[in-house]
């Protein structure tokens, strides 16, 4: 269907076929987990012979939405393994996709059940369209399927609710930011930009050289900077919020030991360092089951 390799993603779950069957196959059920519907309704059929249709919506936010139908053909069964084939399609102008197919495929092993996804699409929009496949659509897609199907794996195995997964996972980024976010400004701006001057008092009073101290204050800021890049690459690290927590501390009892006075100001080292340590210590919680695209398979065998 296009020029790129179609997505596929597998992951392991240990539960039973039917109780991943249900997840996947009930509209309900499956608009739960899956990060690339907001909302699945099946179509009613005019006999039983009929293959099963359905509506797909997609909020992309600002208020728009993608809309699209789609045909499902479950219950291509076998001793150890089910199928469900399917092709969806949308009108709509604003849709990147036009049409697509794919499949699910669940195999059951001793442990529980493997289960997998291939799927491709065209694209509208013609080279242009298919650039921004390339480029950007496609490995978000991708990502978003892989994601999806661990959340699944969690609520299957642990008993998460995907809707507290997505939260958890919105909280632990909310954090992650604001680590990062809080080490590269204040190693950035008052240390390498502006060169707050009690910042430098309070090096001075710790080496006792002015020179020394500036140097000090700019070696300091890029180590910050540094901290806060580690922040964003070792985010799913308990290390990483125990070094958070650690290097608050230290730091206060250093401004502490330089100059107890700085206490007394507006936002102190006191409480700065106490809101990064809250922040630390909520980050190390929401790693406990904590979802990622980067535990699927997503290349082929």
């Amino acid at each position: 269907m296009s020029d790129h390799q179609p997505i596929y993603v597998e992951t392991f779950i240990h539960t039973e076929m039917e109780s991943i069957w249900r997840a996947t196959q009930d509209p309900a059920k499956h608009e739960e987990w899956d990060l690339r519907f907001s909302r699945i309704e099946y179509i009613p059929k005019q006999d039983e012979e009929e293959k099963q249709r359905f509506r797909y919506v997609t909020n992309i936010g600002f208020g728009l939405r993608i809309e699209g139908e789609g045909v499902t053909t479950p219950g291509k069964y076998q001793d150890q393994e089910r199928m469900s084939a399917l092709q969806f399609s949308s009108d709509q102008a604003i849709s990147l996709i036009q049409s697509g197919g794919g499949y699910w495929r669940y195999i059951q092993e001793d442990q529980g059940v493997r289960f997998l996804t291939r799927y491709d699409y065209k694209t509208r929009f013609y080279f242009l369209g298919k650039w921004f496949d390339r480029m950007i659509f496609r490995p978000l897609m991708g990502w978003a399927t892989a994601l999806s199907f661990d959340v699944l794996k969690i609520w299957l195995e642990k008993g998460i609710p995907p809707k507290v997964s997505y939260r958890q996972l919105l909280i632990h980024a909310i954090v992650t930011f604001g680590l990062m976010f809080t080490w590269i400004y204040h190693g950035l701006v008052p240390k390498l930009l502006t060169q707050d001057a009690q910042e430098l008092a309070l090096l001075k009073g710790v080496i006792g050289s002015e020179a020394n101290a500036v140097l000090l204050l700019q070696v300091v800021g890029m180590l910050e900077i540094a901290a806060g890049i580690l922040c964003l690459l070792l985010h799913r690290e308990k290390a990483l919020y125990i070094f958070n927590i650690a290097a608050m501390l230290l730091l206060a009892i250093g401004a502490a030991i330089s100059d107890i006075s700085v206490f007394l100001a507006p936002f102190n080292p006191a409480t700065l360092n106490m809101a990064v340590c809250l922040l630390a210590w909520i980050g190390c919680m929401t790693l406990a089951h904590l979802p990622s695209a980067k535990h699927c398979i997503r290349k082929q065998p």
